[in-house]
């Protein structure tokens, strides 16, 4: 049974919930079915379709995960899935693991930046991509039809380790970086890894480009320290330590790794904007593509029109992004949240490799990072969520395209209204019963107006 005032997110994100109460063994279990199910129809390209699908599945350090783990490993085996267990694990670590075993699939046991009473379970395909709509709908009709056949006893397989995905992600990471220059820099960094899952790949990472490294909460115990969302109000420590010990350059994790916040040489807090833009100013090339979602800053635009580039913006999920970028030919993608994909590594958002390409940017440019982002041009975005009514939804785009017809709309996810100099973006979150609302504009105060005109157009409280 699940409490039903307890929300269960269902999205292209996968699932979330709150543990003991909407997210409990028997629903890991049954979304652990479903994807296995959808797994027979939907193998990797050379597998035998006769034979049980493999699955990697790993997990970040949540205390609930274990639990949940077991449970979504019960429901994989019991519609004949093979599975094997990656342990402790960042999610790109998960989807690096899943293409080196050739499985069909993934599976990661993570809530990402939710809080502690919060866990959830993230789909992958065998190429590492967190299906996309038309696929997530069909994994979620057939949780919600209980659509599986179970296998018989003598179809049921035993479940394998494989322990070394941490060793194979960095290693992948290493082969697109000049680790010679960038040993050669003689640079330090302070990493706050929030007892999540990705401690040992940023160490691993940063010890092989010989970083002087101060690590705050490198162990996966999954008890954060603090609120785990790697933002500027909860990243007070990680920018005292890095102005304290005189570190090049500090770095935030979420739970599972697939987030990276920065702050620079002086502690100051840079923020997760900054890590695509520094990453596409470091990698991109005249006629090149950069994938971002509607709600990340006009800061990577600037910069692609600086170098002959251009920007391909996408609804927003890694799934959205990573389909974008294929559909263009890019290889370098992300989103406002902090989240780098180079899909030479993987398809999903990588910490890891983020790091790897700041650290690439200081030596290469012998600058300071504050220097290196005080030549970017620079906007002011706010970001603001609320409780919606369901109904507010539904006629959400019809009263936004009617207040704001004079300007440019974008219908792909939510509304986002773009002005010369400015834009809004009111969408429906993928991992939380809210609405978000994020606004860029030359100035603080003229961003909070235009969240203040959102609200009132909606009637929003």
């Amino acid at each position: 049974m699940t409490n039903s005032d307890a929300p269960l997110m269902l999205s292209i994100s996968g699932m979330r919930g709150l543990v003991g109460k909407s997210l409990t063994p028997p629903v890991a279990a049954r979304f652990g079915a479903a994807f296995g199910s959808w797994l027979w129809a939907s193998r990797r390209p050379g597998n035998d379709a006769a034979a049980a699908p493999v699955v990697a599945l790993g997990r970040d350090s949540r205390r609930s995960g274990p639990m949940i783990e077991a449970a979504v490993a019960s429901g994989l085996a019991s519609v004949g899935c093979k599975v094997i267990r990656v342990g402790i694990l960042s999610t790109p670590g998960v989807a690096i693991a899943a293409d080196h075993l050739e499985a069909d699939g993934g599976m990661v046991i993570t809530a990402s930046h939710n809080p502690f009473p919060w866990n959830g379970i993230k789909p992958l395909r065998h190429d590492g991509v967190a299906p996309p709509p038309d696929e997530s709908a069909e994994i979620i009709r057939r949780f919600h039809d209980d659509d599986f056949k179970y296998a018989g006893v003598g179809d049921l397989i035993a479940y394998k380790d494989f322990p070394a995905g941490d060793k194979h992600h960095v290693d992948r990471v290493l082969e697109l970086v000049d680790a010679d220059l960038i040993k050669s820099a003689s640079l330090s960094a302070v990493v706050d890894s929030v007892h999540g899952a990705g401690g040992d790949e940023a160490r691993h990472l940063l010890h092989a480009l010989n970083i002087k490294l101060h690590h705050l909460y490198a162990e996966p115990t999954g008890d954060f320290p603090h609120t785990p969302e790697p933002t500027r109000d909860n990243l007070i420590e990680l920018s005292e330590q890095t102005a304290g010990l005189g570190a090049d350059v500090g770095f935030a994790q979420d739970p599972d790794a697939d987030r990276l916040a920065i702050v620079d040489e002086n502690g100051t807090y840079i923020g997760e904007e900054y890590t695509l833009a520094l990453c596409a100013l470091h990698k991109l090339g005249q006629g090149e593509a950069v994938a971002a979602n509607l709600s990340t800053s006009r800061m990577v635009d600037d910069i692609a029109a600086g170098v002959g580039g251009k920007v391909i913006r996408t609804p927003v999920g890694e799934a959205n992004v990573t389909a974008g970028m294929r559909a263009n030919g890019a290889t370098l993608g992300g989103e406002g949240n902090g989240g780098i994909i180079d899909n030479r590594v993987s398809q999903v958002r990588d910490s890891i490799i983020g790091m790897a390409y700041v650290l690439e940017l200081i030596a290469a440019r012998k600058q300071n990072l504050s220097a290196i982002v005080a030549g970017i041009p620079a906007y002011a975005i706010v970001k603001k969520k609320a409780d919606v009514d369901p109904a507010v939804l539904k006629t959400m785009p019809e009263k936004m395209t009617a207040a704001f017809a004079d300007q440019k709309i974008d219908l792909q996810d939510g509304v986002r209204v773009d002005w010369e100099d400015k834009w809004v973006h009111v969408r429906p979150s993928n991992t939380e019963p809210i609405i978000r609302i994020i606004a860029e504009a030359g100035e603080v105060e003229e961003a909070e107006a235009l969240i203040a005109q959102v609200r009132e157009v909606l009637a929003l409280a």
